[in-house]
């Protein structure tokens, strides 16, 4: 015979316990709840541990998430830099392949401090910087004259082709002035480096061609005459300053640099000397010069009619 047994009982004891459980949490709850209206200091201290427990989780949530904020932060920062290394690495390859260039056909930067003017700073009736509607100038001259240095804020970190604006733009920034002051082209240091960029004019590591200043006067519609050192002199100088000429000169070891370093020459004292707008420096701007000593430390480059040129607004002939 078959030996069939009938249905278990099913066991209630966890169910109990469960049922139990909840009980005492809710008594205990509404004892705590009781506790905090009757007793503050004790249930204080019953639930001190609790609080407590909470406060350190919360704590090491917050360090938690600060770290990781600041993680985030450097990397967005490392990214940023990263990517500026890549976009001038990337116009590095992009560029033209160096060519073996004549020295006389550049402009030769040197950074080396010099010796500084021969006199004090002019007078402010003889020559001065003023701010007008956000732009500055040099006075003393025959003409308004606009004054940009290459080394400001707004300039010195601009790219000139793959370089610094700052180290190298000495061209570009001289050719703004004499642009900016004989034309109607509002074109401060910046837009005329991606000018000369666009136009050939600058030369990697060594700053620009010599091409720059007959080429960039050409492209504004200027008139530009050589003025070759030995056929020049200190009253010829002065002449074209006074007939209202800018006179770009590209500057040889001395008072100015240690390597080719371009200046305007934009007027001039009762006295016979000239002012000058060194795109590198105020002093030096703000100083009057013998004209010879400035015929004197001119570049040795004869180049695209260097190191001299007379600039005016005269039309093409």
């Amino acid at each position: 015979m078959k030996n069939f047994e009938g249905p278990r009982k099913k066991k209630k004891f966890p169910f109990l316990v469960l049922l139990l459980l909840l009980a005492v949490l809710c008594i205990g709850g509404v004892e705590l709840l009781v506790c905090s209206y009757q007793d503050p200091a004790l249930y204080a201290r019953i639930t001190a541990p609790v609080r407590a427990g909470a406060q350190r989780v919360a704590e090491a949530g917050q360090q938690v998430w600060d770290g990781l904020s600041r993680a985030a932060g450097n990397l967005s920062r490392e990214a940023a830099a990263a990517a500026d290394r890549a976009a001038a690495h990337l116009q590095e390859f992009l560029s033209p392949p160096e060519e073996e260039v004549p020295a006389e056909d550049l402009q030769l930067v040197d950074d080396t401090e010099i010796a500084p003017p021969p006199r004090p700073l002019a007078v402010y009736t003889v020559t001065a910087l003023e701010i007008r509607d956000g732009r500055e100038y040099l006075t003393g001259g025959t003409q308004e004259f606009i004054y940009y240095n290459q080394t400001d804020e707004a300039w010195a970190e601009k790219k000139y082709g793959s370089d610094r604006l700052g180290g190298y733009g000495c061209g570009p920034a001289a050719m703004a002035m004499v642009v900016s002051s004989l034309t109607e082209s509002d074109m401060d240091p910046a837009l005329m480096a991606q000018h000369c960029v666009d136009h050939g004019y600058w030369a990697r590591k060594h700053g620009s061609y010599l091409s720059i200043v007959p080429g960039t006067a050409e492209d504004f519609g200027l008139t530009c005459t050589s003025l070759p050192p030995e056929e020049t002199d200190a009253d010829l100088v002065l002449q074209h300053l006074l007939n209202g000429s800018l006179i770009v000169a590209l500057m040889g070891p001395g008072h100015f640099t240690n390597g080719g370093h371009f200046i305007v020459l934009h007027g001039t004292t009762l006295d016979g000397s000239v002012l000058v707008a060194d795109p590198a420096n105020r002093d030096r701007s703000l100083t009057t010069w013998d004209p010879e000593l400035i015929l004197e430390e001119l570049s040795a480059s004869r180049s695209n009619g260097g190191p001299l040129w007379a600039i005016s607004a005269n039309p093409l002939q």
